[in-house]
């Protein structure tokens, strides 16, 4: 086993609500959670989305938690009747759930405690077993139960619960990434030539990204590795290739 896989750390996000689905809710959490997880150093490798049905929150939790060393779950954690993503979590595990007094005296901390009804005593209900994530925004948890991170679906509680948790995660070695401008020339141009340079370096990653900006069509080529040398010897190689090519064309 080389290094780099020995020092991996992937991951998988699950989305649960219907609101995402039918588009209602534009998700805002995939981006910022792939962001935050490749400067730490965990490669996200896979993304699903499920609605409010039980039995398809189990069943994507247990394929993804079986496959990736962390899972992280964005919705389903509040106090209507359509927020089950914790009891979900608990079937997954099979361990039972209730209303954990650590939770209960987060929420007591914003809600008065005649206003504490059913409804909101829901968003203390923690599979047992489950480590607590702070929430500094609402105060009602998410929590952590075997390689699951469990958290909200509103982007800025999210986000808090994710920087409160990051630092007890395992983290691999940190992509890198470089830009290369290719200006106006288009992919047809180079692609083959750039296949080459991605078999030649296969621990590299390269992708070409074309757009439209006001000053007319962009195209640039982005090479992302673990490996400093691999991505410098890489980069070389695309760079001439586009020189070459910008040559040509005058």
């Amino acid at each position: 086993m080389s290094d780099e896989i020995a020092t991996q750390v992937t991951a998988a996000v699950l989305v649960i609500g219907d609101e995402i689905l039918s588009g209602r809710t534009k998700d805002k959490n995939i981006g910022y959670i792939a962001e935050y997880l490749t400067a730490i150093g965990i490669d996200l490798r896979e993304v699903r989305v499920v609605p409010d049905v039980a039995e398809e929150i189990v069943g994507a939790l247990n394929a993804l938690r079986a496959r990736y060393t962390y899972v992280f779950t964005t919705g389903g954690i509040g106090p209507t009747h359509d927020d089950i993503t914790a009891d979900c979590v608990a079937a997954a595990f099979g361990v039972g759930i209730d209303v954990d007094p650590r939770a209960r005296a987060m929420l007591l901390e914003r809600i008065p405690e005649a206003d504490l009804n059913e409804a909101r005593l829901r968003m203390a209900r923690i599979p047992f077993g489950a480590e607590l994530i702070a929430n500094p925004i609402s105060k009602a948890p998410g929590f952590v139960i075997g390689n699951v991170i469990v958290m909200a679906g509103v982007p800025a509680i999210m986000q808090a619960m994710l920087d409160n948790v990051a630092p007890t995660l395992r983290t691999g070695a940190r992509m890198l990434a470089e830009t290369i401008e290719a200006g106006a020339l288009p992919e047809g141009a180079y692609a083959a030539d750039l296949a080459g340079v991605a078999a030649r370096f296969p621990g590299v990653s390269v992708g070409s990204y074309p757009s439209m900006t006001p000053q007319g069509f962009r195209n640039q080529i982005v090479a992302r590795a673990k490996d400093a040398a691999a991505l410098a010897a890489a980069r070389a190689e695309i760079e001439a290739l586009v020189a070459r090519l910008q040559a040509a064309r005058g």
